[in-house]
């Protein structure tokens, strides 16, 4: 699923409860992570997360469903571009347009997440 695919059914989401459930229906979608994908776990977050690199594209998991959603979305951010163009990308700014409703421990995850990718 792409981006603009994931952006326009959790912008059309009003229910909080619902768009979290969403989120973490996004975190089934995750492809499996290839055996020669370089992965770096993040830390700062609440969940075990790694997220993974073949070339420009990107793979990811976590031990926690919502967490394993907001990995996806992120992926499907990043997924295809170079690192130029994702250290040029507003990650942070986009994921706060889509209106999801995190804990303090969760956004402390997605700023170590956005983080990882803007120092690629």
């Amino acid at each position: 699923m792409t981006y603009a695919e994931i952006k326009n059914i959790l912008l059309a989401i009003t229910d909080p409860v619902e768009k979290l459930e969403m989120v973490m229906d996004l975190g089934r979608t995750l492809d499996h992570v290839p055996d020669d994908a370089a992965c770096t776990e993040i830390l700062g977050c609440a969940s075990r997360v790694e997220i993974c690199r073949k070339g420009n594209v990107f793979y990811g998991r976590a031990d926690s469903a919502l967490v394993r959603g907001i990995v996806a979305i992120l992926i499907a951010m990043v997924n295809h571009k170079d690192t130029d163009e994702i250290r040029q990308m507003d990650i942070g700014g986009e994921f706060s347009m889509l209106n999801i409703n995190l804990g303090a421990g969760r956004l402390n995850g997605l700023q170590s997440m956005i983080s990882f990718f803007h120092n690629l």
